[in-house]
């Protein structure tokens, strides 16, 4: 009981300076804006309520290193597309972990005060990569890249599939190669199709790949016993009549 207690009020103590650091910020542009120049207005809209506005979702923790990965990447597209000033980052991200993330950040960050490091987006966000997305994931995405095929999945699935993986190729990739890549990993029939169109653009690829794929669905759907002539009953007949005359006569 006394170490729950402690840990929900580490957790209160925390959510007070988290909020104390917001109010903080809030109170230096405001103080900035009656003692200066007038701030841009890009960054006077970088309220904690500003924030919210683009929708960002809570990240607990409880996730596959893929939604980790995406939640991080989502937080930093809002970042970037708004030109989030550096020191709102922080604050912003760390508002958004719950449950068992916010424990974790929580842990985290008193390790780095008592070793007297600095506590920056830059050091959260690697640190936030190294324990929900570490570099053996990476690795094995990378491996799953290089030996993917199309298999069974339908192309648009495994052109999904394909887009995803290639991210975490660490070589250069040019749009050619890509193709070249996406091309042989197809089935054979298809692969027969596009090959020797040579397109070296892969959105075009895909595009062209999903059409043929769809027309030889509908064509062995209009056509199912195209390739069994007569169908099984039929073929046994016909061999048996081409067998009559080579039978042996009844006695």
């Amino acid at each position: 009981m006394q170490q729950m207690e402690a840990a929900r009020v580490a957790v209160e103590d925390v959510h007070r300076q988290h909020m104390e650091a917001l109010r903080q910020l809030e109170e230096n542009r405001t103080t900035t804006h009656a003692h200066g120049p007038e701030p841009r207005p890009l960054h006077r809209e970088w309220s904690l309520e500003e924030f919210l506005k683009h929708q960002p979702t809570k990240f607990n923790g409880k996730t596959s290193p893929d939604v980790a990965d995406q939640w991080l990447k989502d937080i930093e597209r809002i970042f970037d597309a708004k030109m989030c000033p550096e020191e709102s980052r922080l604050a912003f991200a760390v508002y958004m972990l719950t449950g068992e993330a916010e424990h974790w950040w929580i842990s985290m960050k008193s390790i780095m005060e008592e070793r007297q490091e600095p506590v920056t987006w830059k050091v959260f966000r690697r640190k936030f990569l190294s324990d929900y997305f570490p570099d053996s994931v990476k690795y094995a995405k990378e491996v799953e890249f290089l030996q993917l095929t199309q298999g069974s999945k339908f192309v648009a699935e495994y052109a999904k599939k394909f887009k995803h993986l290639s991210c975490f190729y660490t070589m250069p990739l040019d749009e050619e190669w890509r193709c070249r890549k996406f091309e042989n990993g197809l089935r054979g029939d298809l692969r027969l199709m596009v090959a020797p169109l040579s397109i070296k653009d892969l959105a075009a690829l895909v595009e062209k790949t999903r059409v043929m794929e769809k027309m030889k669905v509908e064509v062995e759907t209009q056509h199912p016993h195209q390739q069994r002539v007569g169908g099984p009953s039929g073929s046994r007949h016909r061999h048996e009549e081409r067998r009559k005359p080579y039978t042996r006569p009844h006695s």
